[in-house]
């Protein structure tokens, strides 16, 4: 079973901040905690910053570990030179690291793979990826292209361009992931 937490809970909101931000909620907590306690409960009071201190060891690991802002500017410029076959190949191969059975489509349709891991399966969609204006068709041909197959969960991708404000409501409303800029460089760097 994996746990899902809401993006805009406090933990959520320190793993995408900065690590040092949770260790110093640690200490500031844990000062609050010994001036403002009575000093029987002041360890109590401490050791109640743990999950702040787990969460910045977390976040710590991730920034570490996350490629650097001149590696994902290689890697932006690297995909705007890609042609499609070897975005195919680069996605196919960033997925199939990620634990994903990747399966092809045809070309031409609304989804270009078909993603499985876990008993879950998702369409993806990246034909349109150089596109400059993305609107809400192709994201309607993906969520049927879904409903078909009944997936739950779609991916598109686009490597310029943005989506209109149609497309993006669409996308938030009907299961559709956006990946995109830093998302998709990071996702064809591992």
């Amino acid at each position: 079973m994996k746990f899902k937490m809401s993006p805009n809970s406090l933990f959520a909101v320190l793993l995408r901040s900065p690590w040092w931000i949770s260790f110093a909620l640690v200490g500031a907590f844990s000062l609050a905690a010994v001036a403002l306690l009575p000093r029987d409960y002041a360890l109590a009071g401490v050791l109640g910053t743990f999950p702040f201190f787990a969460v910045g060891c977390v976040a710590a690991w991730r920034q570490w570990h996350a490629p650097s802002a001149a590696r994902i500017n290689a890697q932006h410029a690297q995909l705007q030179a890609m042609p499609w076959r070897t975005l195919a190949d680069a996605l196919e191969t960033a997925w199939v690291a990620q634990g994903y059975q990747v399966e092809r489509l045809a070309p031409g349709g609304a989804a270009d793979f078909v993603l499985a891991r876990g008993g879950q399966i998702q369409l993806a969609s990246a034909r349109r990826w150089k596109a400059a204006h993305h609107g809400v068709e192709p994201l309607r041909e993906l969520h049927a292209a879904m409903q078909k197959r009944e997936s739950p969960a779609g991916l598109y991708l686009l490597g310029q361009g943005e989506l209109t404000d149609n497309a993006r409501l669409f996308a938030r409303d009907h299961g559709l992931t956006i990946v995109q800029g830093d998302a998709l460089a990071q996702l064809l760097l591992h």
